[in-house]
């Protein structure tokens, strides 16, 4: 097998979580991945389209769902059995930063000399601290950092000179160097994900483990598109806002992709996949015209699959009725953040709406052939009490009685972290946050304490951290209780919630007893505990599953498949025979010139 010239690595939020108790909550309930957050970022794939495309070879392993997975899985054992020419970590969402550098130690000790490189939000934002660590080589910042990476392999295996490469953050006989920050256009088709690509790679490392997306993509097999690089939009307590773009990446606006690549992506994943594709970003983002020449094309490609529309404002009119028309198959992502309108517009102004315009959509999206609207709302907000969080679910019932099953609501607290970049974690007592963690070092001890109660990084004036878990119980179990009053969910699903929700309770208390008097817990407690991500922190403000699109009896083109597949084992022997035949011949000539 040839050599690898990079190995992309997705780490668990928590190394060792399966040898630590510790109550993660509900903090990953409201997205397909588990507490481990075993869904690696898509810049993996955007990165290793462009970089193949340049004729490296990129190897994709995702450690934290092989270690969910398999509680057997060795992950020394796996890394010393491979050769690669340099390593990539993600640290792009901040709760993967136990999970990164524990990564980085292993990969070090494994091959001392490979060069280890790092890049995300996360990273770019702490780079100057991540790169003291003695396992980090190299930190790429920005969010279109392909070719500056295509860069830097080249150089490290050259052996080049590195001070020119944009975004590089690096050590030179141990002096940190900061190399300028540029914000340069994306590659032309910055983000298309490739599954012949994807399905190369499964055959060339016979290892399709590694390269699924979060536990249970079989079932539930969504593919995300993204629209947009950087957002119009300046929520308070987001890391991808417009403020936080502009500080960790100098975006100061959003760069769309061109309808035409768009819609080719959609295409090209539609060849393998019946699952939905959910476009990440308001398409109306980037203005009606835009929006309507997509539907258009959407409309002449004939895409079958289910298209997910995330919405952060309301649509001009007419827009839904364009939506219809282009597809059969369609759902909405509404995330109004909160019932009052007064916190909605605090966070964030530019996109504020009254709820009667959402309501006039919902009631226009249910009158068309929309499969489904989903409603999201947060616990944590500024201004948010105990009180308006449970109005927000008397809220929720108002929706279910003006609306039909199609309709569903969920609510979450925003956790573990507020973002970096934020204005919130900018300015946190601006906006009446209390910052438990502010460096990358203090929020890896944060992510290995015993409860999310302690893993939080904040509370506000208004909420205190323990009053923030016992709300989203709260909430969960009033929400939990509506949803069966109106049929939304099946009567199975929301009794096993309403009994984790009363589990969960049990435990973060019992643990909130220990810690405040500041006691070790039993050998039995702990043993209680251990491994309890699956029991209590999954599934408790809602059943996951009840983020899963309708399953097709056969979720994937398996023709299609497998024709890629001969074709990719046709050329594959076809090539090594070439170089079977070739090797003879050069040994002949030598032999031949040295006489």
């Amino acid at each position: 097998m040839s050599q690898i010239d990079l190995l992309l690595l997705h780490p668990p939020s928590v190394y060792d979580f399966r040898q630590r108790a510790i109550m993660y909550g509900p903090i990953s309930d409201l997205i397909p991945s588990s507490p481990v957050f075993e869904m690696y970022p898509l810049g993996f794939l955007t990165m290793t389209s462009y970089l193949e495309a340049h004729g490296l070879k990129v190897r994709i392993v995702n450690l934290a769902l092989r270690m969910m997975n398999d509680p057997t899985f060795d992950v020394p054992e796996f890394l010393a059995g491979l050769k690669p020419a340099a390593v990539g970590i993600d640290l792009h969402w901040l709760p993967h930063a136990h999970g990164s550098i524990e990564i980085a130690r292993l990969v070090k000790a494994a091959y001392p000399q490979v060069p280890v490189i790092f890049g995300g939000l996360s990273s770019s934002y702490f780079h100057q601290e991540l790169i003291r660590y003695p396992e980090v080589d190299y930190v790429l910042r920005g969010d279109a950092i392909e070719p500056f990476l295509y860069e830097l392999l080249l150089r490290l295996k050259s052996g080049g000179e590195l001070q020119d490469i944009s975004n590089l953050t690096w050590k030179h006989d141990g002096e940190v160097r900061v190399n300028p920050l540029v914000c340069p256009d994306p590659p032309v088709g910055f983000v298309d994900l490739l599954p012949v690509q994807m399905m190369k790679m499964v055959l060339r490392y016979r290892d399709l483990q590694s390269v699924l997306p979060f536990n249970g993509w079989w079932k539930n097999p969504i593919t995300a598109v993204f629209t947009v690089k950087g957002c119009h939009h300046d929520c308070l307590t987001c890391g991808g806002s417009s403020q936080a773009n502009n500080l960790i990446n100098l975006r100061k606006a959003p760069v769309f992709r061109t309808p035409q690549n768009l819609v080719k992506n959609i295409a090209d994943i539609s060849r393998f996949s019946k699952g939905p594709i959910f476009l990440v970003g308001d398409l109306f983002q980037a203005g009606e015209e835009y929006a309507l020449d997509v539907l258009a094309r959407l409309k002449s490609a004939k895409i079958k699959n289910e298209i997910i529309f995330e919405l952060f404002g309301m649509p001009p009119a007419g827009s839904l009725q364009a939506i219809d028309s282009a597809l059969e198959n369609w759902s909405l992502e509404l995330s109004p953040e909160s019932h009052d309108e007064e916190i909605r517009c605090l966070q964030d102004a530019t996109v504020f709406y009254p709820n009667s315009e959402m309501e006039a959509i919902i009631e226009e999206a249910l009158s068309l052939r929309c499969h489904r609207i989903d409603v999201f709302f947060m616990i944590g907000l500024p201004q948010q009490t105990r009180g308006s969080v449970l109005a927000t679910i008397d809220y929720c019932e108002k929706l279910f009685k003006n609306s039909d099953r199609r309709l569903s609501c969920f609510i979450s607290p925003m956790g573990p972290f507020v973002d970096p970049g934020s204005k919130c974690f900018e300015q946190p007592e601006q906006f009446g946050y209390r910052l438990f963690a502010q460096t990358l070092e203090e929020h890896r001890q944060l992510l290995v304490q015993p409860s999310w109660e302690k893993i939080l990084n904040y509370e506000t004036k208004w909420m205190s951290r323990e009053e923030l878990v016992d709300t989203t119980y709260d909430a969960a179990e009033r929400l939990n209780s509506l949803k069966l009053k109106y049929e939304r969910i099946k009567p199975e699903l929301g009794e096993e919630v309403a009994q984790r929700i009363v589990q969960a309770r049990q435990i973060n208390n019992s643990l909130r007893m220990s810690l405040d008097a500041n006691s070790e817990m039993s050998r039995e407690e702990r043993l209680l505990l251990l491994g309890e991500i699956h029991s209590y922190s999954v599934s408790t403000v809602c059943d996951k599953r009840e983020l899963f699109w309708s399953n097709h009896l056969l979720n994937f083109k398996w023709s299609e498949i497998f024709r890629i597949t001969i074709v990719y084992l046709l050329g594959t022997l076809l090539s090594r025979r070439k170089r079977q035949r070739v090797a003879p011949r050069c040994a002949i000539e030598k032999k031949v010139d040295t006489g």
